[in-house]
């Protein structure tokens, strides 16, 4: 029913022939799957494997417990989590990928921000915007100031789901954005740029233009990747 799983491959792969089967109907919702001697017997892995796959699925909302029963399948196991891969998200092909996902969605989480923020929204856009200066002034790469930056403005669309997505999408960039704030650094014209477009985007949101917010938006991703191939990352 399953194949053999290599010992050094362990968790990962049990969850994902689970996920297929689930998937396929052969464990329909509601169904019992089969028990961990079971399934370490089937996938030829230690009982402890098959408990760190079950558990991942079980935070994930696929497979509940019930107490005295086993483990049953959720009405919701269809619904899969939005998942990638770590090692391939770190590859130069994958990041200029993800900075084009990233581009749509800032442009988006701009236009947004320029329709619905408050005057409070605007205070906090400023001082993070300002807290970015700040932490370069005192010699740190400005990373954690610049993603603070783009949360905020994702805040002031007032839609939780665009803070979500954008979170997301960036702890896979967290190199990559390293990499374009040492190399803006080195670079004072870079570092320039860099300024200017933010309070592009911020001067929009300001104005309540969202097509000149979204424009702006895209056009600071556009530039950030052509930063990172001049700074070597292809």
């Amino acid at each position: 029913m399953f194949a053999k799983v290599p010992a050094n491959v362990l968790s990962d792969n049990v969850a994902q022939q689970l996920l297929d089967k689930i998937e396929a109907g052969v464990f329909a919702p509601g169904s019992k799957i089969p028990s961990e001697a079971l399934l370490s017997e089937a996938f030829g892995v230690s009982r402890t494997v098959v408990r760190e796959a079950i558990s991942r699925l079980k935070n994930e909302g696929v497979l509940q417990p019930q107490q005295g029963r086993g483990i049953f399948v959720t009405a919701h196991a269809s619904i899969r989590p939005l998942r990638i891969d770590a090692d391939e998200a770190s590859l130069p092909g994958s990041v200029f990928h993800l900075l084009d996902l990233r581009r749509a969605i800032e442009a988006e989480i701009a236009s947004e921000a320029a329709i619905n923020r408050s005057e409070t929204d605007l205070v906090a856009i400023d001082e993070a915007l300002a807290a970015i200066d700040e932490e370069v002034a005192d010699g740190h790469d400005g990373v954690r100031a610049d993603v603070a930056f783009h949360r905020t403005i994702a805040q002031a669309t007032g839609n939780p789901y665009f803070i979500r997505t954008l979170e997301f999408v960036s702890q896979y960039l967290e190199t990559a954005t390293r990499i374009t704030r040492t190399n803006e650094a080195r670079r004072e014209d870079f570092s320039r740029q860099v300024h200017e477009e933010h309070q592009a985007i911020v001067a929009a949101i300001r104005l309540g233009d969202p097509l000149a917010a979204a424009n702006a938006a895209r056009q600071h991703i556009y530039n950030a990747a052509r930063r990172l191939r001049q700074a070597g990352f292809a």
